[in-house]
């Protein structure tokens, strides 16, 4: 059975740790300062909670991010083909696997609230399955798809939130997804057994804008899948226990390229200042763009429910 393990504070507390059993939390004794402490040092600690009762009520505490700052913050880019589509490209020029990071203090919690900056107008999201490490790896390693459970511990749920009118004309997918709280995560770290990782594929993506489904899609249509990503990253850098990789994101983000006449005509008339500002100028009037007031609702589960990383439940909020 799943284990969801909690960050969570009480009353402006210290942040703890837990496990969740319905909607109660069973409180870990140890203190840990990081994800990487917690899944290193805890595991004891983490198993007598799993037979414990719960004794904190699940609603009564503020819930953090199961990913602290400490860690290291990666993600793919492109990895849906549904999601390339949508954004005008060909699948064909892109045989790579899309990797970048975001700043690991754009993390928040699932219930936090998302601050779009004052100078930001296209501000959109992007339901991401997060894969968390479970130990370190300092040198290159060649993950077998059958063996994730040797290197990654769990699941979580991330919004790679984005400001689109940066991240596109300046050409920077670091500076327009590292805003703070463009980032959130949780609400649960999902602990898997070797025989629930074989059932990442079915786990089942939905992202929701004020009530109304805008994601929908299985994560088995990755393209490059959890074990050939650990491979390529394990091949560049070191990676640590509770580092996550966010996966990437399906169709259905509010950005979406313009219809092919509109792009020939802006490639071969507009410069390229003027095509950007033509983009920025369209998406103002796309009322997909996220706004102040909206309300994202975000869930990933296994249709049977027997895998549930819960739900995120976050407003935007003016800077």
């Amino acid at each position: 059975m799943a284990t969801k393990i909690v960050r969570y504070s009480t009353e402006g507390g210290p942040a703890q740790w837990g496990v969740v059993h319905s909607d109660a939390i069973a409180p870990l004794r140890g203190i840990y300062q990081s994800t990487r402490e917690l899944l290193l040092q805890g595991q004891v600690d983490i198993r007598e909670a799993e037979q414990a009762k719960g004794s904190i009520a699940l609603q009564g505490v503020r819930v953090l991010s199961p990913i602290t700052v400490q860690q290291q913050f990666l993600c793919q880019g492109i990895n849906y083909e549904s999601h390339v589509r949508e954004s005008g490209l060909d699948l064909r020029q892109f045989p790579f696997n899309t990797l970048f990071t975001k700043a690991s203090s754009s993390l928040c919690g699932a219930h936090d609230a998302i601050v779009r900056p004052s100078h930001v107008r296209l501000l959109d999201y992007e339901i991401e399955l997060g894969v968390v490490l479970a130990r370190d790896i300092n040198s290159p390693q060649t993950v077998n798809a059958n063996a994730l459970h040797e290197y990654l511990c769990g699941v979580t749920i991330i919004n790679d939130i984005s400001a689109r009118d940066v991240q596109l004309p300046q050409t920077q997918f670091y500076k327009g997804k590292s805003y703070r709280t463009f980032g959130p995560a949780g609400p649960f770290l999902v602990l898997l057994s070797a025989a629930e990782w074989k059932r990442w594929p079915e786990l089942h993506m939905t992202l929701k804008v004020n009530g109304v489904v805008r994601q929908n899609a299985m994560c088995g249509e990755m393209i490059h899948q959890p074990a050939a990503t650990l491979t390529e990253f394990s091949g560049m850098h070191d990676l640590q226990a509770g580092d996550v990789i966010a996966t990437g994101t399906p169709a259905g983000c509010a950005a979406r390229a313009p219809s092919k006449a509109i792009a020939w005509i802006a490639k071969h008339f507009l410069s390229d200042q003027a095509k950007w500002q033509a983009f920025i100028n369209a998406g103002q009037k796309n009322p997909a763009y996220l706004q102040p007031g909206d309300e994202l609702r975000l869930a990933i589960r296994t249709d049977d429910g027997l895998i549930d990383l819960g739900e995120q439940v976050n407003k935007i909020v003016g800077a």
